[in-house]
This record gives C-alpha cells, structure tokens and sequence, in this order.
C-alpha cells in the first residue's frame, strides 16, 4: 500500500510540475513578427537605379496566429536610417518585404522611397521595433562573402 501511494505521488508531482510549463509553450507557440533576411548587397554595380535600391530589401515574417498590425513599428540600421510603417496589417503566417527603393506598397511589398542604400556591404545591424519602442528582433551581419543574412 505504502508503494502505492509513493508512486501516485510521484505521478501527482509530475503531472503538477509539467502543468507548471505549460504557460510557457503556450507563449513560445504564440510566436513572433521578426526579421527573417537581410539582403544587403544588391546584385551588380551599386547605380542607385530603382530595380539596384530595391534588391536590397529585409523580410519581416509573422509567425503568431493571428493578423497583427504594424502600424508605428519601425525597421532601423545601425546609421539611424529609419522606416516608420504606416497603416499596415502583417497576416498570420505572412511575409513583408521592405525595399530600400520606390514603388507601389502591396500585402507583401512595402517601399522606403530612398534614391540611395540603406545596407551596409560589409557590416550593419538591423533593429525591429515596436509602435511603442521595445525592440521586437534586431540581426547583425559581418560579411563580404555573402550579400545576405538569414536571421
């Protein structure tokens, strides 16, 4: 009998100590919005056309289950260059591309408007943040060998 009841106290203990967790898978199953690339090296001469700015670009993925609104947050690079978005929804499971040059902001497409490079060739770091300024990701590259960074 004494057997018994050490091991359904044993089974009690553990079934408590693995409720216990449960708030934090809950939340790591939530996910994020968070930087997924950097492509800071445009393919070719750096000309400062539209099609060069905008192959440099960083994506943004939201992998939480619902929409989230993007509205205020901000993408930043080590030199203080900054892209505010305006009103914009990032739906669950979806990616945001953000272009360093112009054209016509769509779902899965927005543009800073800059005539010149934002990304460092060599060395930079992004910083993601929130409407209200926490920092949501940030992704640091040192590179020349490559033109990009998966974050």
């Amino acid at each position: 009998m004494l057997q018994i009841r050490t091991i359904a106290t044993a089974v009690a203990a553990t079934a408590l100590a693995g409720a216990a967790l449960l708030p934090t898978q809950a939340q790591a199953a939530a996910g994020s919005v968070h930087l997924t690339k950097i492509y800071y090296n445009s393919p070719g001469s750096d000309t400062r056309s539209t099609k060069s700015l905008n192959a440099e670009y960083v994506q943004i993925k939201n992998t939480t289950t619902k929409s989230v609104s993007l509205k205020g947050w901000t993408l930043v690079d080590a030199s203080a260059h900054k892209y505010t978005f305006g009103t914009f929804t990032l739906g669950k499971g979806k990616t945001v591309t953000v272009h360093t040059g112009k054209g016509t902001n769509t779902s899965v497409s927005r543009y800073q408007g800059r005539a010149a490079y934002v990304w460092n060739n060599d060395k930079d770091k992004a910083t993601f943040k929130k409407a209200n300024g926490t920092v949501a990701d940030t992704c640091s590259y040192n590179s020349t060998k490559v033109s990009s960074k998966v974050c």
